[in-house]
């Protein structure tokens, strides 16, 4: 006897919009949009938590003025797809982004525990698929950050491209943001 195939709907970023003015989701509810599937976000451990502040605090010090440094906020990479990353830094101001989200950060941080293999395949994938520069993952696992960049197509990636350029920077390194190269940020002061 086979097994018919299950059927999934899959969304657009503007049929998840209405779905959030609607009330259909809970304040609380944890999810977000990625390639047309609502994904449940884990939940966060301690050291997480403290890894994303850090990561906050050094970022806002390293762009300064002129840039908005977004935590656990939609961006809206495209028809099918509204991550909440971690971290975010996109040109402007808060009120900026008043009409939409931002579609466009200079550089998006994942920090990662559980979801260390998530955000390096399918959330990796798909940022390089929106063509984000600048993309790293703060590997709370290995106390490592890893540097991804250069977005090129990729026949093995789920979203058909991911990044050519990967660094692993241990804590005593430094690291330097694509659109902020004089900052010098060290990856100990990332680490929780």
């Amino acid at each position: 006897m086979s097994v018919p195939a299950i059927k999934t709907r899959r969304w657009s970023r503007v049929e998840y919009d209405r779905l959030i003015e609607k009330g259909i989701f809970l304040p609380d509810e944890r999810l977000e949009l990625l390639a047309g599937e609502l994904v449940v976000r884990e939940p966060q451990k301690t050291p997480h938590a403290a890894g994303i502040q850090l990561v906050e605090d050094a970022l806002r010090q390293a762009f300064g003025a002129g840039w908005a440094v977004r935590v656990q906020l939609p961006v809206a990479l495209d028809d099918e797809s509204e991550p909440e990353p971690d971290v975010a830094v996109v040109p402007g101001g808060p009120r900026d982004y008043l009409a939409a989200h931002p579609s466009r950060p200079v550089l998006v941080v994942e920090v990662a525990e559980t979801s260390l293999a998530l955000d390096r395949t399918h959330k990796g994938s798909l940022y390089a698929r929106a063509g984000l520069a600048d993309y790293w993952i703060l590997n709370l696992v290995d106390r490592v950050l890893e540097v991804y960049r250069r977005p090129a197509p990729s026949s093995e990636a789920p979203f058909g491209r991911a990044y050519n350029e990967v660094q692993s920077l241990g804590a005593t390194d430094l690291v330097s943001p694509l659109a902020a190269p004089e900052a010098r940020i060290p990856v100990a002061a990332l680490l929780p």
